[in-house]
Order: C-alpha cells, then sequence, then structure tokens
C-alpha cells in the first residue's frame, strides 16, 4: 500500500480526525462521515500528556494547539482531607514546549477539524454507513443519506459502542460498567493554579487549569446500580456529593450552580483482546480500548493510534501486514493503561487494593514516554 489509498473514516471526533490528518500527510484521500449533524462535543476540558504534547508536534497542529491551553510540568497529588502528600514532575518530551496540556474539548475539536479540512480531507456531517461490503480488493460503502462509494480501506474511529465493531465482530465484549462515574465542570481559574491537582479518596476529584480564565473539575464517584440522573437539579446532586469533600474542593463546589454546565458520564471499560481489523476495515481509540479517565490518557491512547496506523499504512504494500503491524505495536501500550486505569478505579470503590496515585501516575509518565 505504498501508492496513495482512498480511505474513509467513520467518526469524526479526536481518533477520527488526528487519523484524517495524519493520512493525508502522507498522501492518502480521505473522507471523515460523522453522525452528529452539528459536530459539537461537550464543553468542559480535557487533560493531554507528553506523548500527546510530541503527537501534537507531529502532525503539525502544535502552535495552535499550545495557544488554545495551558500547559504545566507537575501533578500535585493530595490525600482525601487536602493535605498536599507528592508533587509528580512530568517529563518535556519535546525540547521547549510543556510536558502536559490542559486545553478545552471544544478548542481542540475546532483545531483539529480546522487542521483535517484544511489538509484535504472531506468531512461529511449527519450520515453514517449502512453497509460496508469487503471483497477483499476495497469496500463498497452505502450511506444513510442514500449515496455510496468505494475505498481501499475503512477505519473505524467510532468510539465505545462502535457500530463498525459491531458489523465485524458482532461476539466481541460490550463494554462494561465500573461501579463509577466522572462528572466534569467549569470554574474561573484558582489563582496561581499551574499544574493538575488530584485529590485522592472514594470520591476523588481534580482541577485543570484549561485558559486564562477557566479550569475545569472532575469528580469520581461511586455509582452502584448505573443510575441515571435528571437535567433538572444536576447541579445540586454534584455539591451535595462533595459535602464532605477537602475543605477546597468544598469550596470551590459553591460555584456548582449550572446544570447544564454538569457533564455526567458513566465510566465503562473495553479492551479488544482479538483482531483489531478484518480484511480491508480496522478499528482504533475507544472502539478497541476504551479506558477510564483516571490516568488522563484516553484520548493520547487514540491519537497514538492514529499516527501508527498512518505509518503502518504507508509502509506496507497489503492491508493484512498494515493492521497486523498496527495492532502489534499498540496493543500492550494499550492494554497497560486500560488495566491500571480500572485498578485505580477499582481500589478507588474497595473493589480491589488501592493504588497509589502519585506512584502510578510517575509510573505512567515514563511509559508514555517511551516511543511509540
Amino acid at each position: 500500500m505504498g501508492s496513495p489509498l482512498d480511505i474513509l473514516i467513520v467518526g469524526g471526533g479526536i481518533g477520527g480526525l488526528t487519523a484524517a490528518i495524519a493520512l493525508r500527510a502522507r498522501g492518502h484521500a480521505v473522507t471523515v462521515i460523522e453522525r452528529d449533524p452539528s459536530w459539537s462535543v461537550y464543553g468542559v476540558g480535557i487533560i493531554q500528556q507528553g506523548n500527546v504534547i510530541r503527537a501534537m508536534t507531529e502532525l503539525g497542529v502544535i502552535d495552535d494547539y499550545l495557544a488554545a491551553g495551558v500547559g504545566f510540568d507537575k501533578v500535585a497529588v493530595h490525600a482525601p482531607d487536602g493535605t498536599l502528600v507528592a508533587q509528580v514532575p512530568s517529563k518535556r518530551l519535546v525540547e521547549r514546549y510543556p510536558a502536559n496540556l490542559g486545553i478545552s474539548r471544544p478548542a481542540l475539536h475546532e483545531i483539529l477539524g480546522r487542521r483535517a479540512k484544511s489538509g484535504g480531507a472531506e468531512v461529511r456531517l449527519g450520515i453514517t454507513p449502512l453497509a460496508l461490503d469487503d471483497d477483499g480488493d476495497g469496500v463498497d460503502v452505502s450511506f444513510s443519506d442514500g449515496t455510496a462509494a468505494r475505498f481501499d480501506i475503512v477505519v473505524g474511529a467510532d468510539g465505545l459502542y462502535s457500530e463498525t465493531r459491531a458489523k465485524l465482530f458482532p461476539d466481541a465484549p460490550q463494554p462494561a460498567f465500573t461501579g463509577q462515574a466522572v462528572w466534569r465542570y467549569n470554574l474561573p481559574r484558582r489563582a496561581g493554579l499551574d499544574a493538575l491537582h488530584v485529590y485522592n479518596g472514594r470520591i476523588g476529584a481534580g482541577l485543570v487549569p484549561m485558559s486564562d480564565a477557566l479550569m475545569y473539575m472532575y469528580v469520581t464517584t461511586p455509582e452502584p446500580g448505573n443510575p441515571r440522573y435528571e437535567r433538572d437539579g444536576l447541579a445540586s446532586v454534584l455539591r451535595a456529593k462533595l459535602a464532605q469533600h477537602a475543605p477546597d474542593i468544598r469550596t470551590l463546589a459553591e460555584g456548582i450552580v449550572d446544570d447544564d454546565g454538569v457533564v455526567y458520564r458513566p465510566l465503562e471499560t473495553l479492551l479488544v483482546t482479538g483482531p483489531w481489523h478484518k480484511g480491508r476495515i480496522v478499528l482504533l481509540g475507544d472502539a478497541v480500548h476504551a479506558t477510564t479517565p483516571h490516568l488522563g490518557q484516553g484520548a493520547g491512547m487514540a491519537i497514538e493510534d492514529s499516527l501508527v496506523l498512518a505509518d503502518e499504512v504507508s509502509r506496507h504494500d497489503d492491508p493484512e501486514a498494515a493492521f497486523t503491524a498496527y495492532r502489534e505495536r499498540r496493543f500492550d501500550r494499550c492494554r497497560y493503561i486500560v488495566d491500571l486505569s480500572l485498578a485505580i478505579c477499582r481500589g478507588q470503590l474497595g473493589k480491589g487494593p488501592p493504588v497509589d496515585n502519585a506512584l502510578a501516575t510517575a509510573e505512567m509518565f515514563q511509559r508514555t514516554a517511551e516511543p511509540i
């Protein structure tokens, strides 16, 4: 597959867009389809670590990316009562650039979408693939808008509940609820907040700077039975869950007043241990390795997938060889993140031994600093 290919990417999120940028940079024709006609993302923030800074440099978006967020070089770890117990330095993987970045999801989405389109990718919104017919020489795709097209390969970057995965591997594992959920909310940035601040405990919390004016708070809570909360009153529910937290967190919680500003998500995991491709169709990101956010590496793993996939597709003449090499390079690293993140989650829930967050974070930084 050394010659340029015509590639369909299913899913216009972080993984799909970074794959589009990386594949276009290698000369392939790329079409991205996204089911959401508004192409929107929820408005809170995301943590991006050194391996992502390195990846964004390779993707050629680093200047816009850094300008839209806040860089920092350490993680401050607090005991449940708020006492600072450790400061974990993060290694800068790219000279002159910070080790980590806090950025709003809409800003990241806008940067990646703009670069994908300016780089020549076609983006089609509000459509899904109805059928993927792989005849060995290409994939005929019929779309929900009544159109059809043929592609050399198809990339499924359509998330945790991937319909592409369901078409390829109907017997693959299903996402598993962990017993925990994450809440996120934007707040005015606290003076002097120059790091990610993590608060341990059965109810975990963190503060992440993402602009000069804003930070976001995340909160992990036990949620037995996987309840669903009504939008009305959601802010008061979150405040109540923080009523016995560290003093700093309780004070900040008083500013959680907008129900629509609260983002709530049950935490589910997935790891496909078998093949990540079938014929000319391959999966990446949450479609094959969805993690809890305890190490802040969910998006990072999808972005790394994109770079490795583009590399292997461009160096091999056969999709089977390319996709096999891609999975071989990615599986152990992704499994490590999924397993350690879940261990932290289970420790917080009392379902497993407690995990020292400072040690786990330091180990994660060391592992993700390794080349992909």
